[in-house]
C-alpha cells in the first residue's frame, strides 16, 4: 500500500495517500500594494499549483483598511476551494504562495501584496497557537463577510451557528465595503 509522509523511523506518522479526505475550504484574499487585481489573480492561480482546486470564487471588492488605518485601501475576495491538504499543510502552503509573490507582513494588520487567510476549513474547529479556524475574527470583518456571503450565503459557522448572511446582517463594523 502506497504510503507518504515520513520514513518509518521518523517520528512523523505515517499517511495512507488513499485515506486523505476532500475538505472544502473558503479563503479570504486581500491586496492593498502594487497592481492589486493582478495580484488577487495570480494568488488565486497559484491555488492550482498547491493542491488547491478553485470552485468559486466571489467579486471584487474594494474595501477601507480596519485597524491600522494609515494604509491604502485593499481589494478583497473570498474564494470556495476543495483540498486534500490537512490544515496546517494548507495553511504552509497559503504562506509559501504569500511568500513566492513577495509578500511580507512587515506591521501587523499592515500594507501587503498578498494576504490569504483560511476561514473555513470543512466544518471543523481548530485552536492551535499556529492556526484557528473557523478564522477567529472574521464575524468582525465585513471585508470578509460580503464576499463570503455573496458565494456561500447559507454557509454555517460552525461555532457561532450562524450563517454568513446572518453574520453580514449583524456585523456592527462600518467599515466601507464597495463592490468592483
Amino acid at each position: 500500500m502506497p504510503f507518504s509522509g515520513a520514513a518509518p523511523n521518523s517520528k512523523r506518522p505515517l499517511v495512507d495517500a488513499a485515506n486523505r479526505v476532500r475538505k472544502t475550504v473558503y479563503l479570504s484574499l486581500g491586496s492593498n500594494l502594487g497592481d492589486r487585481a493582478k495580484n488577487l489573480k495570480d494568488a488565486i492561480a497559484a491555488l492550482g499549483d498547491a493542491s488547491v482546486q478553485v470552485v468559486g470564487a466571489s467579486s471584487v471588492y474594494e474595501t477601507e483598511p480596519v485597524d491600522y488605518l494609515d494604509q491604502p485601501w485593499f481589494l478583497n475576495c473570498a474564494v470556495e476551494a476543495e483540498t486534500e491538504l490537512g490544515a496546517l499543510e494548507l495553511l504552509r502552503a497559503l504562506r509559501g504562495i504569500e511568500a513566492q509573490m513577495g509578500s511580507k507582513k512587515l506591521i501587523a494588520k499592515g500594507p501587503r501584496l498578498i494576504d490569504i487567510d483560511i476561514l473555513f476549513y470543512g466544518s471543523d474547529v481548530i485552536d492551535t497557537p499556529e492556526l484557528q479556524v473557523p478564522h477567529p475574527r472574521m464575524h468582525l470583518r465585513r471585508f470578509v463577510l460580503e464576499p463570503v456571503a455573496e458565494i456561500a450565503p447559507q454557509l454555517r459557522h460552525p461555532i457561532l451557528k450562524m450563517s454568513a448572511a446572518e453574520m453580514l446582517a449583524n456585523s456592527q463594523e462600518k467599515s466601507v465595503v464597495r463592490k468592483l
